[in-house]
């Protein structure tokens, strides 16, 4: 089948914008729903692009905007949320975004005969996980693939890079601003993806009979620790700084005071998530090959360095 025609949930975020600038490219029409068109302005230049500015998380609404599509796509998420309250398993915007949002895109994929769907949840998910995070991905991704009437696929990346990533280009502003970072869960453990491949494996996915019904795993080609991906943007970006490892005990002080910034940077359930490796022994499906860190990271986190910030200070300044 022919998919020229997609409705994409969270497609103004950082892995949609890719994914979206990658089916225009090819000729796709895309229907990207949004909160606020302003957010998704990148998006509108996009010429068979239409972004439309609604609560897609309305089912009457999502039922009529899958409406004549050929495929859903849904990457949306959320990292932090309120608290659990009584016997509730997540925080309400994790059940709302991973979990309610989830059976609807079900619910409204069945309404509208739309047969194709790929959804985005993450590795590490799993029901009964440590973080409220995971355990709300792990039922919503359960749900999406419980579908035995659609033809549904679930993409479970480690931590994804690339430009405007709200990973590694943190940690660029971090260093930047401070001479010591106090590093939290030092010792986590990542298989950083990077975004390109993500996007690439999601479109080799929808002509590919075999991959309905399918979970993948997606992760680069190297294993890291948190400790050892600060040190290396630390050096990419060519500042000399103090890291210091936290214990757990500290870590988890440290992330419960963080949940108190008006834009927590880390909470107690990110700790949590963090508990969980977010590792895997599998190849890289579709026979696609992952680009390492150090092969694509330079062509935006080197644009940091002190140096490279030189020329454009000067032209700037008129010298």
């Amino acid at each position: 089948m022919n998919y020229d025609n997609f409705l994409v949930l969270g497609g103004s975020g950082f892995v949609g914008r890719h994914l979206v600038a990658a089916l225009a490219a090819r000729g796709a029409r895309v229907t990207v729903p949004t909160r606020r068109r302003d957010r998704a302005r990148h998006l509108i230049l996009l010429p068979t692009v239409e972004v439309i500015e609604t609560d897609a998380r309305d089912s009457r609404t999502l039922a009529k905007l899958a409406a004549g599509r050929d495929a859903v796509i849904n990457l949306a998420g959320v990292l932090h949320s309120r608290p659990a309250k009584g016997s509730n398993r997540y925080g309400p915007d994790f059940a709302r975004a991973h979990v309610e949002l989830a059976q609807a895109v079900v619910t409204a994929c069945r309404e509208a005969g739309v047969k194709r769907l790929l959804h985005m949840s993450s590795l590490g998910a799993e029901p009964n996980a440590p973080s409220e995070y995971l355990r709300s991905k792990g039922v919503g991704e359960d749900l999406v693939l419980a579908a035995d009437d659609l033809a549904a696929t679930a993409f479970r990346p480690s931590v994804i890079f690339g430009p405007e990533d709200r990973f590694l280009n943190l940690f660029a502003k971090l260093t930047a601003l401070f001479p010591v970072l106090a590093l939290g869960s030092p010792e986590a453990r990542f298989q950083p993806v990077y975004v390109g491949d993500v996007v690439q494996a999601m479109l080799a996915s929808l002509d590919n009979r075999e991959a309905i019904g399918k979970r993948y795993d997606l992760c680069g080609p190297h294993e890291c620790t948190l400790r050892e991906l600060v040190h290396y943007v630390c050096n990419l970006t060519g500042r000399t700084r103090l890291i210091v490892g936290l214990p757990d005990s500290l870590s988890y002080l440290q992330a419960w005071a963080m949940e108190f910034l008006p834009f927590p940077l880390l909470t107690r359930d990110n700790y949590r998530s963090m508990q969980v490796p977010s590792v895997c022994d599998c190849e890289f499906p579709f026979g696609i090959q992952p680009a390492a860190l150090e092969a694509v990271a330079p062509a935006w986190l080197a644009h940091a360095a002190p140096r490279e910030r030189y020329p454009k200070l000067r032209w700037r300044a008129g010298r």
